[in-house]
């Protein structure tokens, strides 16, 4: 499961949601705004939002190259219906620090705790596998825009595991199907229109794509900056457009604005465009 990243759905929305009323919230009580962009990841959680967690789990099946698993979600789900997705759901209750006050209202730092147990749990429950929480990094954060029906904000984690011994087990039920794939392929598939993906899935995909696979992973993920994606979306005529932080029409909200570029264009097939900033 992953969280609501645009007007309809994203593929992180968490697929077999408590209640919202069970659910943790980000403290908005006397917070800061939070940090978008490069940062420290504690300070990503959006006030208010419902938190999450997503697991993006990778392998060095063969040299030179990386898979990443991934989900197919059963059409009829509300949240991502037919998506392939990477493991993960909302956090719970009980994946927060037991020393948390007020799980109801929560701050960076308890979160941040509660999104690795969150992460171990969602991957066990959905893919059938132990993952040691130890050996989880932080990849990146999202959040969806303000408008969003049911607006998550996500902790991002990567693993990475073993080539040999670990057997994925799906419930058949929420999740139909899995693979594990070159994050290259399923790019290509979801071009070709072979797949479903939403816009954090396929980001996240294009920056699996730039690891180096000569090196040990672990190297590669540990020299990467931890970045805040907070979604805004524009249409230029009937064309879907995410534009993130740096691209010239964030902060205005214009789409058409000239200027350097940090956006997904949602055409066919996307496009996703960073200039240097």
């Amino acid at each position: 499961m992953a969280p609501d990243d645009s007007p309809t759905h994203d593929s992180s929305a968490p697929a077999s949601p408590a209640s919202e009323s069970n659910a943790p919230v980000a403290s908005d009580s006397d917070s800061p705004a939070p940090t978008i962009g490069p940062g420290d990841p504690e300070s990503f959680w959006t006030p208010g939002a419902i938190p999450s967690a997503t697991v993006i789990l990778v392998r060095a099946q063969r040299p030179g190259m990386i898979e990443t698993l991934m989900l197919k979600r059963d059409a009829g789900l509300a949240f991502a219906g037919g998506m392939w997705v990477f493991p993960g759901g909302r956090i719970d209750p009980e994946d927060l620090p037991r020393s948390d006050s007020d799980p109801m209202n929560t701050s960076g730092g308890s979160l941040e705790a509660g999104a690795r147990v969150t992460a171990v749990r969602e991957t066990k429950e959905e893919a059938g596998l132990i993952v040691d929480p130890s050996r989880l990094r932080r990849w990146s954060h999202w959040t969806a825009p303000p408008e969003s029906p049911r607006r998550f904000t996500t902790a991002f984690y990567i693993g990475i595991v073993d080539t040999d011994g670990d057997q994925v087990v799906i419930d058949d039920r929420e999740i139909r199907e899995f693979r594990w794939m070159p994050p290259s392929d399923v790019i290509e598939r979801h071009a070709a229109g072979e797949l479903g993906l939403t816009p954090p899935t396929y980001i996240t995909l294009t920056q699996l794509t730039g690891l180096d696979p000569t090196t040990e992973l672990s190297d590669s993920v540990s020299r990467r900056s931890i970045e805040h994606f907070a979604t805004r979306f524009g249409f230029v005529a009937e064309t879907m457009i995410a534009m993130y932080h740096g691209d010239a029409g964030y902060e205005s909200n214009d789409v058409t604005a000239a200027g350097q570029r940090h956006r997904l264009t949602m055409d066919t097939p996307w496009i996703y465009e960073r200039d240097p900033y």
